[in-house]
């Protein structure tokens, strides 16, 4: 018993297919949050400033790996921060 699809058949796949990449690429991104209002405030910069980064501040909460976006306890809501970033409540103690 073989299963031939049909050229209908495929090209129906092909359409949900082509409708359901851009739908699951959308929601991915309107999942990540960022409080832009705070990171304004605490002059939040992707990029580390002499020797200090977020992934050296204790209110850093990490991602996944080192290089993925984390999270901070100082910035609620926002979980786009980066590991490079630096803010002005950079802190150690």
């Amino acid at each position: 018993m073989s299963k031939d699809i049909t050229r209908r058949e495929f090209l129906k796949k092909s359409a949900v297919a082509v409708i359901l990449i851009p739908a699951v690429a959308f929601s991915r991104s309107a999942m990540a949050n960022s409080n832009s209002t705070l990171r304004t405030e605490l002059k939040y910069q992707d990029f580390p400033k002499d020797n200090m980064s977020c992934s050296t501040c204790l209110e850093f909460i990490p991602g996944r790996t080192d290089k993925e976006f984390g999270k901070c306890k100082v910035i609620p809501g926002d979980d786009e921060i980066s590991p490079n970033g630096y803010c002005t409540k950079w802190n150690t103690m």
